[in-house]
């Protein structure tokens, strides 16, 4: 069952978080168990609040890569850059695809 991470964070650094990103994707690029969808959210009306959805094949794929040594090291400097604490909700993807 796919499996989606949303982190709601408040930032007023996105650029250099966004560069962060870009760098851990091109060095995990084509290795197994890590996201495979991202979307970014802003609020319309807070714009230094943000919502990340990361999708993953499943929780434990998900699990596995929040226990990698870099993705630790990663979400330490994404929250040097946060104003605030992040909130993490896990979800189960119940259902996804076009409107009819």
């Amino acid at each position: 069952m796919k499996f989606v991470q949303i982190i709601d964070f408040e930032t007023e650094r996105l650029d250099e978080m966004q560069q962060l990103l870009q760098e851990a994707g091109e060095r995990n690029a084509g290795k197994p168990g890590g996201p495979t969808y991202r979307v970014l959210l802003q609020d319309r009306d807070n714009p230094r609040r943000y919502m990340a959805l990361i999708e993953f094949n499943s929780y434990e794929e998900a699990m596995s890569n929040s226990d990698d040594p870099e993705t630790a090291k990663l979400a330490e400097q994404l929250g040097a850059l946060c104003v605030g604490e992040r909130v993490y909700t896990n979800c189960d993807v119940r259902e996804m695809g076009p409107l009819k």
